[in-house]
């Protein structure tokens, strides 16, 4: 029989605005001790350099982490001009370089061709997963590393500032599992200069915005007080991108135990994946047939209220 796991049971969503030299693993679990939690994770892993939203889920809202992983996100970066790095970034070493620097009109006639549905290989140094074992670690060991492209949606990239030759500044809209280095990197070769990420920062993903974000000072100085528990999102914003339907008590009773429950849709067709309320709290997500919802993921957030 497994141990059963200490904490409390407390769900939601906890934006942080997490700081550049800390892992997005490293967060997740400054969060769960500062909440006491049972259980927590993220949605986006964000680079240990890079700053900004990392939106860490608690409890029963850690079955909502797949809809904020696979919505847009935007980032704000900027590019190194005249330089490619092992690792696509400022972490790693200078591999090639060039004294070629574009002006702005061809920085912003390359960025076209970066916009829509797009083909994208990956960095040697990611969490992509090779035979089994992550990218980075194989290429920390000195093998090299072939990693095949993979699709990607970029809703929006454009150029917001030009502070000195050797560097860009560039706003990206995107889907899921795209990598902004790879971008600064294909650019780069694109404009024939070579090009890195400087700095990174996840201004928004999803419904969490970095500017409403608490900072790690911060869930360090609240540890375990109630006014950490006041930053708590309810698991209900991760379902935002999803159709809401209403059910009765009835039909809660029934969903929570996995079994279809009637539900009244508005605007949903046979077959939408949506989730179902009862008295505003989530009950479960499924797929709606038939005037009843066909539960995947069912929330136990206690008791229901009649």
């Amino acid at each position: 029989m497994g141990r059963k796991r200490k904490g409390r049971d407390i769900s939601g969503w906890l934006v942080v605005d997490k700081p550049a030299g800390m892992t997005s693993t490293a967060v997740v679990n400054k969060v769960r001790w500062a909440l006491q939690a049972k259980k927590a994770g993220h949605a986006g892993t964000l680079d240990p350099a890079a700053t900004g939203v990392l939106a860490v889920a608690l409890g029963e809202a850690t079955k909502t982490v797949p809809f904020i992983t696979d919505a847009l996100k935007a980032y704000e970066f900027s590019v190194r001009l005249g330089q490619a790095t092992n690792t696509d970034d400022e972490e790693g070493e200078v591999i090639a370089s060039s004294d070629s620097r574009p002006d702005d009109e061809a920085i912003k006639a390359a960025l076209g061709a970066f916009i829509g549905d797009i083909m994208q290989v990956p960095p040697k140094y990611s969490a992509v997963k090779i035979d089994g074992q992550r990218a980075y670690k194989l290429a920390r060991e000195g093998e090299e590393v072939e990693i095949e492209a993979r699709p990607l949606w970029v809703e929006e990239l454009v150029m917001t500032d030009r502070p000195e030759p050797d560097h860009v500044t560039l706003e990206m809209v995107c889907g899921k599992g795209g990598y902004v280095r790879a971008i600064a990197r294909d650019l780069g070769e694109a404009l024939g200069c070579y090009g890195h990420v400087a700095w990174l920062r996840r201004i928004w993903s999803g419904p969490f915005e970095a500017e409403e974000g608490i900072s790690i000072e911060e869930v360090d100085r609240l540890a375990h007080t109630p006014e950490l528990d006041a930053w708590l999102r309810p698991l209900e914003d991760g379902l935002e991108g999803l159709p809401q339907v209403s059910c009765t008590e009835e039909g809660a009773v029934r969903l929570r135990n996995g079994n279809p429950g009637m539900v009244i849709a508005r605007d949903v067709e046979y077959g939408d994946e949506c989730w179902a309320a009862h008295k505003g709290r989530a009950v479960a997500v499924g797929r709606f047939k038939g005037g009843e919802l066909h539960p995947s993921r069912v929330f136990n957030t206690g008791p229901l209220e009649g």
